[in-house]
């Protein structure tokens, strides 16, 4: 074998340097690499780039001008070629004259390189950049005939359009419908805000696709949407404000007319509208506050537990007993008819100050029937009466001067008081609620302006629903 594959390559040799070349072919160039049939010999030859066309070195008679004649007859018949030229000497073809635009150019270029027989294309062809008045009014006669002849597709589209529109603003219209089936008027409004906007855009889209304008379809919806985003972000705090009345419509926080606090505000709920919750003051005053603010702020409601505790803080003399002041003004508050049992009140020592013992009373009672703040101020007039009958003393701040050498002690008779021995007085008989009923009575000069008000205003403007549980 190793001596075979040598005698075959020489005999290919011989043969390819004997053998003439064929007619329009170029000879081997002196030098030339042959290749044999081993691959191995030739590792470059998948690698280099492939030859030009072969040109023939002999030209038939007359070829140029069937060249020019070819291509004049192909551009005669190209209306954007009409006023292209065309010559040719030896197989290179030069073109000019004029075409519309830049495409038209390429065009007739790559249309001369193919024809058989041209050697190269020297494009010399320029473009028109004259106005053609006839030219231009007859393609606006053929825009303006084709769009006379799509009129009817475009009103029957614009018909449909206007169907799937009607007919999303008919589904909108049953009001009482989605009112039944969603938990608030402010749903059911949302919805067939929601419904109309669909089927108006369904229309377009229907319409836009039966006069075939896909393109312009897709640019609207595109826009569109940047649009959305573009107003998102422009609108973000009524947008939030939107969406935290749709929450708070769906839990219920509070009932019209409860006592609230809202972070520091404080008022009497009057109703909650899509875009604020309104408050009236305990002033008498109208509060608006941004439902975005109220859904997440901290809410105190006096309303839902009708039981309350008040609490005050009396400061009983250092030096007269604190434990029997304690003991007393507990049953006075345990009589007093307007404080409930259960919870029992009490009185705790909370403080040592520099001439009492602080005492804090509590209590409960029920805002149905007892106003808070009318009740806590009868039930302090009440102990401190109690507490001062019995001989206790409630001082103000006292403050000691001295006169003397900071070395030498006060007499000890100086830094007491004199004060004549009294014993403890018997604990005094409960209060009598007849007496005070009418001033304890709840306060409800604001609740009775809520409620007018409430019964004179739409009740469509109100997201709260009285039959749905508060949250």
């Amino acid at each position: 074998m190793t001596l075979v594959r040598p005698f075959f390559a020489c005999l290919f040799m011989a043969l390819a340097v004997a053998t003439p070349p064929a007619p329009g072919m170029a000879a081997p160039a002196s030098g030339a690499q042959v290749f044999t049939g081993d691959s191995a010999a030739a590792p470059d030859a998948a690698q280099s780039t492939p030859p030009a066309a072969p040109i023939a070195l002999e030209r038939e008679a007359g070829q140029d001008a069937r060249i020019v004649a070819r291509l004049s007859d192909i551009f005669a018949n190209v209306p954007s070629l009409a006023d292209v030229t065309v010559s040719a000497s030896e197989g290179v073809v030069t073109l000019g004259g004029l075409a519309p635009d830049n495409a038209a150019i390429a065009r007739a270029e790559a249309i001369a390189a193919g024809v058989d027989g041209v050697v190269t294309v020297e494009n010399g062809i320029s473009r028109d950049v004259s106005i053609d008045v006839g030219a231009e009014a007859q393609g606006l006669h053929d825009r303006l005939t084709g769009l006379l002849r799509s009129l009817p597709l475009v009103g029957l589209a614009v018909l449909a359009g206007l169907a799937i529109a009607a007919f999303g603003y008919l589904l909108a219209s049953f009001g009482g419908l989605w009112r039944r089936v969603t938990p608030n008027a402010f749903l059911a409004e949302l919805i067939a805000s929601a419904l109309r906007f669909i089927f108006v855009l369904g229309g377009v889209v229907v319409a836009l696709d039966m006069i075939g304008a896909g393109a312009l379809m897709g640019a609207v919806l595109g826009g569109a949407g940047v649009i959305g985003v573009a107003l998102g972000f422009a609108m973000r705090d009524t947008v939030e404000n939107y969406v935290a009345s749709l929450m708070l419509s769906l839990r219920q926080p509070f009932r019209p007319n409860d006592w609230v606090v809202i972070d520091d505000r404080e008022g009497r709920v009057v109703r909650l509208t899509s875009r604020a919750t309104i408050l009236m003051t305990l002033d008498g005053n109208h509060l608006r506050i941004p439902n975005s603010t109220v859904f997440k702020a901290v809410i105190l409601n006096y309303t839902t537990n009708p039981q309350r505790r008040f609490d005050f803080v009396l400061g009983v003399d250092a030096d007269d007993d604190v434990e029997a002041a304690r003991v007393l003004g507990r049953q006075v508050l345990a009589g007093l008819a307007f404080v409930l049992d259960k919870p029992a009140p009490e009185a705790r020592l909370v403080d040592v100050g520099d001439s009492n013992v602080q005492v804090r009373f509590l209590g409960w009672i029920d805002q149905s029937a007892s106003d808070w703040h009318r009740a806590r101020s009868r039930a302090i007039l009440e102990v401190k009466a109690a507490l001062e009958a019995a001989g206790f003393g409630l001082p103000e701040p006292i403050y000691r001067l001295r006169f003397d050498q900071r070395t030498e002690p006060l007499p000890l008779q100086s830094t007491r008081r004199a004060e004549p021995d009294r014993a403890p007085a018997p604990p005094p008989s409960p209060v009598a609620a007849a007496n005070h009923a009418e001033d304890l009575g709840p306060q409800d000069e604001i609740a009775r302006m809520v409620d007018e008000e409430r019964a004179t205003s739409p009740a469509d403007n109100d997201l709260l629903d009285a039959s749905r549980p508060v949250e």
